[in-house]
């Protein structure tokens, strides 16, 4: 907690895998961040913001270790850069701690990474604490698929401000996500500000760490990109009913298929007409393994 001018006290999270997932000190934390837009997996250039029109609506980006799916997300970050930075960014990102309630957003304060605080948009927060999106802040303590990306919205940034919403989707199940969808899509719309939905996953979990084996014969990464092709159809489709059945019926382990598929029904409601793959890539090119994890940068305008 700090103390705010007269006795005013703002809830500061402070950041959970700082040190893990990425540099825990700001000056390795930007070095890394721009290696990750460097990477021969990357996008190739450091981006800068444009002011351009704004017709992105939302990004599927993973939020594995910056040393595994950095370079893949810096494509998302890329592009968001490139289409015009906006003044508030709804987070979703799925609950892997099994804290909190099934849909829950923290609605007060700020969050803290090495790369200094960024406020929640307490107004738009506390518009979707509504129905199944409970006001919970317990089980946004230690879960890293919304904080992973704050490093780079600040980064890319460079010290303009901006707000954040975040919401962890414990349930992933189609009603919820239409649900969850609606009520973020209405609170985009009832908002004069510029909002962008961010889906925070990483796509298969396969191998000898997530108990999804291959078929025999079968290379791990191969299956895993195989598998995250038929994700990737669903989305690139914008069907986000078509999404959970695709990967309900293919045992696809993609740990965030409700924020994506919450995501595409928002975005769909907000005007979005397509969606691109960015990049797609594996923990496998970086650590060749009996594991692999998909990784996948996604746009929806």
């Amino acid at each position: 907690m700090s103390a705010l001018g007269r006795g005013v006290v703002e809830t500061i999270r402070n950041a959970a895998v700082a040190g893990q997932f990425y540099p825990g000190n700001e000056k390795s934390l930007k070095q890394q961040i721009e290696e990750c837009f460097l990477d021969k997996r990357g996008i190739g250039t450091i981006p800068s913001l444009k002011k351009v029109g704004n017709n992105l609506k939302g990004l599927v980006v993973p939020h594995a270790g910056f040393v595994y799916s950095g370079a893949i997300a810096s494509h998302a970050y890329a592009r968001l850069a490139e289409q015009g930075f906006a003044d508030t960014f709804i987070i979703l990102g799925p609950n892997h701690t099994g804290m909190g309630s099934g849909v829950s957003v923290m609605t007060e304060g700020a969050w803290k990474t090495p790369l200094g605080t960024v406020p929640l948009d307490s107004s738009v927060a506390q518009t979707i604490s509504t129905g199944i999106i409970d006001q919970d802040a317990t089980a946004h303590t230690y879960e890293h698929s919304i904080e992973v990306q704050l490093p780079f919205l600040q980064y890319i940034a460079r010290g303009r401000k901006f707000e954040f919403v975040p919401v962890c989707m414990m349930m992933q199940d189609y009603e919820t996500v239409q649900e969850v969808g609606a009520i973020l899509a209405k609170a985009s719309q009832k908002s004069k500000k510029n909002i962008v939905l961010i889906a925070s996953s990483d796509f298969s979990h396969a191998g000898f760490n997530y108990q999804s084996m291959p078929p025999k014969g079968m290379r791990v990464d191969t299956y895993t990109e195989k598998q995250d092709a038929l994700a990737i159809q669903s989305i690139l489709a914008l069907d986000p009913k078509g999404l959970i059945q695709t990967v309900e019926e293919h045992t696809i382990t993609m740990c965030g298929y409700g924020p994506v598929a919450a995501m595409l029904f928002a975005a769909k409601k907000l005007g979005a007409t397509k969606a691109e793959l960015l990049k797609y890539g594996t923990s496998y090119e970086v650590h060749p393994g009996s594991s692999c994890v998909g990784y996948g940068a996604i746009a929806v305008a």
